[in-house]
């Protein structure tokens, strides 16, 4: 069988396709969307595009890189005149005081973590949330771009043919896509991932016992000085170890043995869902939190908590929908 014909076999075979890419895409149309909920539905989408066009497949790329192409246009498609999907931080906001009007944006379109389970080990290095959120900032085709020329390694003439552009305005765009991710110092290889060490691990284990105990100065010991929190919905966000403290200590509802934290991973990183104890004894989902390391995993502090009050987010992890009253923290 002709290397086409063999193509064209896996192209009619659905269940093929989104066995072998599914996870790949969905971290595209990720990068792209900023929202783990719209890029399950735009992989959908470019495996139905894909399916009905098979018989149009000419074999002149693989399988692979013809999808890639589909799934960006895609993304493309959905994103225009649609705003981009900020954080806190993004909002251009200065950071706030602990203390004041606790204000949130429900008709914001946040950006979302992704469960590291949802993509591949070799796509986590490319969807920190630093970096996903500065992606935000570009234009979508900036943005597209930029993905397939820095993430995928395309060459500007393959990213110009999926683009329906020139290879001059390829270059361009990339150009001023640089300059954009340059003033957040941030590109996919600034974004590296490692196994925790053993100083890390001690850390987070720290760090669920301290909300457990609701013992606000070892949580904030943990912190950079300079460390950022954010709650999206909520626009306000805050820095430093002192302001932390006092929105923990006075805004969180828990108290003592009340919040429990479940480790998952999110975007590469460290993450946990925090519940929270109801009148009735048991626990609901109250926050979805992704911790960004310090510089020095030496001596590692934590210098960012995205905390994300969206409960669909527990499923979406695989999280419990509840716990029990009796269940601890160990």
């Amino acid at each position: 069988m002709t290397q086409t014909g063999t193509a064209h076999d896996e192209l009619t075979d659905f269940d093929t396709l989104t066995g072998r890419y599914q996870r790949e895409l969905l971290a595209h149309c990720y990068r792209m969307s900023g929202s783990v909920h719209e890029a399950e539905d735009l992989v959908q989408e470019t495996f139905l595009r894909a399916w009905k066009a098979s018989a149009g497949f000419q074999g002149r790329s693989s399988v692979r890189t013809w999808l890639y192409r589909i799934a960006t246009n895609v993304c493309l498609t959905n994103l225009e005149g649609r705003p981009r999907r900020p954080l806190p931080v993004g909002l251009g906001t200065a950071d706030q005081q602990a203390g004041g009007e606790l204000a949130q944006d429900t008709d914001v379109a946040w950006l979302e973590p992704v469960p590291d389970t949802a993509i591949t080990v070799e796509d986590r290095d490319t969807v920190r949330l630093a970096f996903v959120a500065a992606l935000q900032h570009l234009p979508p085709r900036q943005r597209a771009v930029l993905v397939l020329r820095d993430v995928l390694r395309w060459s500007a003439k393959e990213v110009a043919e999926a683009l329906d552009t020139t290879v001059a305005g390829v270059n361009s765009a990339l150009q001023r896509a640089h300059a954009q991710m340059g003033e957040r110092a941030l590109s996919a290889d600034t974004v590296s991932s490692e196994e925790l060490t053993r100083e890390q691990r001690e850390l987070l284990d720290r760090y669920t016992e301290a909300f457990w105990k609701k013992d606000v100065d070892t949580i904030v010991s943990l912190l950079t000085a300079e460390a950022v929190w954010e709650m999206p919905p909520f626009t306000s966000w805050f820095k430093g170890r002192a302001n932390i403290a006092w929105l923990i200590g006075n805004e969180c509802p828990g108290g003592i043995e009340d919040m429990p934290m479940i480790e998952t991973r999110a975007n590469g990183q460290p993450a946990f869902g925090l519940y929270m104890r109801t009148p009735e004894g048991h626990f609901e989902p109250f926050q979805l939190q992704v911790l960004q390391w310090g510089a020095d995993p030496a001596n590692p502090e934590l210098e960012q908590v995205d905390a994300f009050f969206d409960p669909r987010l527990f499923a979406v992890f695989g999280l419990p929908t509840s716990l029990p009253a009796d269940h601890r923290t160990s």
